[in-house]
């Protein structure tokens, strides 16, 4: 984000050079002012290149930022502007860009509790100023599922940065099975969000094996012991959770093939938004259809199909269908009792 930040400033210091028709401006004077720009923006004082502006030149001349920039070089050393007016920010703004800009702005909103996000702030607002001023109709046409109350969401930052830094942390924990407070050294890999939750996904210190905690049940976060080395496992996102529905993982559980039959009601919605990444269309007839899906079987994967209630029926594996069963008797004598 640092190095887009950075070449928007030296786009705008290059524009105000061009703009600049009492001058004639030499490819060293643009690198000279874009360093001072970044000097008075960023308070680094930093080199640009030849290449560099070269490259930002030929940026501005393309459609890639929507541009197009009629910048062009006489008497074999001078840069201008062709057009006397031209400027990279009179770009006229379209319906379309409106109403993409608006979109986004709702999206980027749902991350105001990341620091990483927290600079944006400003410039968020100055945007949705500037599009809600061009709309008639100003109110957010996309709604994303959020809860203000959810805990936890306050040691985010603090893991993101964690993970980013490789820092080794001892978190006071307390797992809803437990009777006290665990004091816990663990190695942060990688969060995870799922069903509008959030998980911290790390190396416990004592056990040497991955394990996985709600960030809604930690604490307190503080560093561990300097002289503990960070262990680093590559964790990718898509390939640890390829073979599970949730955020439970166990090198224990082989992934198995889970067939389970969905009425005629419920399977547009099962077809449409499929269980897993896995999930195949093994039959479908007037009354239902039969899927499967190639997973871990966890307690996300029983609470999903226990959602759908009397309109699925798992129809294979048999341990995970006596189960399901099980389940279902205890739910019914509940009601009867």
């Amino acid at each position: 984000m640092a190095s887009n930040k950075n070449a928007l400033i030296r786009y705008k210091a290059i524009d105000q050079c061009l703009r600049n028709r009492f001058r004639e401006w030499t490819l060293q004077d643009l690198i000279a002012a874009c360093s001072d720009a970044l000097y008075e923006y960023e308070g680094k004082d930093v080199y640009v290149s030849k290449r560099t502006v070269q490259l930002d030149i030929q940026m501005m001349r393309s459609d890639k930022l929507g541009y197009n920039a009629p910048i062009e070089v006489y008497n074999r050393k001078y840069y201008r502007y062709a057009e006397e007016d031209y400027s990279i920010m009179n770009i006229p703004i379209t319906d379309h860009d409106i109403k993409v800009m608006n979109e986004s702005i709702q999206v980027l909103r749902q991350f105001k509790d990341f620091s990483l996000f927290k600079e944006m702030g400003g410039v968020l607002k100055r945007l949705e100023d500037s599009v809600y001023a061009t709309q008639k109709d100003n109110k957010p046409i996309i709604h994303l599922e959020k809860n203000e109350q959810l805990k936890g969401l306050e040691h985010i930052d603090r893991l993101y940065h964690a993970i980013q830094n490789k820092q080794v942390l001892r978190v006071v924990y307390r797992a809803f099975t437990a009777r006290g407070k665990n004091k816990i050294d663990m190695h942060p890999q990688l969060l995870k969000e799922f069903n509008n939750r959030w998980f911290l996904l790390a190396v416990n210190h004592k056990r040497k094996q991955l394990t996985t905690f709600a960030l809604d049940r930690i604490i307190r976060i503080n560093p561990a012991d300097e002289s503990i080395a960070y262990i680093d496992q590559q964790i990718e996102g898509d390939v640890y959770y390829k073979h599970v529905i949730g955020v439970t993982v166990s090198d224990m559980v082989v992934p198995e093939w889970v067939v389970f039959w969905v009425d005629s009601y419920s399977a547009p919605y099962v077809i449409t938004k499929p269980f897993h990444n896995s999930q195949e269309l093994v039959c479908q007839d007037e009354r239902g259809a039969t899927f499967r899906i190639h997973v871990q079987i966890n307690f996300e994967l029983e609470r999903l199909l226990l959602g759908y209630g009397d309109r699925i029926e798992v129809v294979a594996p048999e341990k995970l269908r006596a189960k399901m069963h099980e389940k279902y008797k205890r739910a019914v004598q509940r009601y009867e009792g």
